[in-house]
């Protein structure tokens, strides 16, 4: 029930998109960006070349949706790992929201801060829910040489991590 509830949730922040920006496709180069984490630091695409890159954008720290899908890339966390990839996730909240967040959850990945949007809207990711512009659940797999290797749009926060995976583990070979 609440997996159909948040399916229908992210439908229609779909249906409100705010800037007409296009993703990022499978083969472009993904767009760099230097943003602060949790705890702080500043964080750069460009820093994990030579890695795989689960670059995923969510809408809220704390809510149902986004918590089931950050646990479940923190329960899979160490077969990411064995590929050589990191999780770095994505929203319009504050380094403070996100700290927050983490040490409630457990999650050990870097969350990022684009309070000003910016990444959002570079990635295509941005969305008008109810007057508030925040990220959609998209996701970009990112491969070493840094292209997008694959979109996923709209994701089931339960069954994503499964999925990028699964994904992960044809494309490494």
């Amino acid at each position: 029930m609440k997996t159909s509830v948040v399916s229908v949730l992210v439908l229609a922040m779909s249906l409100f998109a705010v800037d007409a920006v296009p993703q990022p496709q499978a083969g472009q180069l993904a767009p760099d960006f230097t943003l602060p984490s949790q705890d702080g630091t500043k964080v750069s695409l460009h820093d994990f070349r030579g890695k795989w890159v689960i670059l995923y954008f969510y809408p809220k720290d704390g809510t149902t949706g986004c918590t089931i899908e950050a646990h479940n890339f923190q329960r899979d966390l160490a077969k990411y790992e064995q590929y050589g990839a990191v999780i770095l996730g994505v929203s319009v909240d504050s380094t403070s929201s996100h700290q927050e967040f983490c040490t409630k959850q457990g999650l050990r990945f870097k969350l990022l801060a684009d309070t000003e949007k910016s990444v959002s809207r570079q990635y295509g990711s941005l969305t008008n829910l109810l007057g508030y512009r925040i990220s959609s659940r998209n996701t970009f797999l990112v491969n070493p040489e840094g292209r997008i290797a694959k979109v996923w749009t709209g994701v089931d926060p339960g069954q994503h991590s499964v999925e990028v995976l699964a994904t992960l583990a044809k494309m490494a070979r």
